[in-house]
């Protein structure tokens, strides 16, 4: 009879080792394809969202203003 000759299996903190290994080098070469935004776009991003917020700040604040106008109104 063949004897089958099996192949060992490196230890459980080389193979664990290997994998989070392989796991950083992945990420690392999709950083790589990644298309970054220039600092022009990140500073016009920035402003924009930046206003935006202000805005709906203004539209919350003057809604809370008028609900208690009306409040006032009502219950006094």
């Amino acid at each position: 009879m063949a004897e089958v000759v099996r192949e060992k299996k490196a230890n459980i903190f080389v193979r664990t080792g290997k994998k989070i290994s392989g796991f950083f080098k992945g990420i690392f070469s999709e950083l790589k394809k990644v298309s970054w935004p220039s600092r022009k776009q990140v500073f016009n991003n920035t402003v924009s969202v930046l206003v935006f917020c202000l805005v709906i700040g203004v539209v919350i604040w003057a809604a809370d203003f008028l609900f208690k106008f009306i409040i006032g109104l009502l219950f006094a």
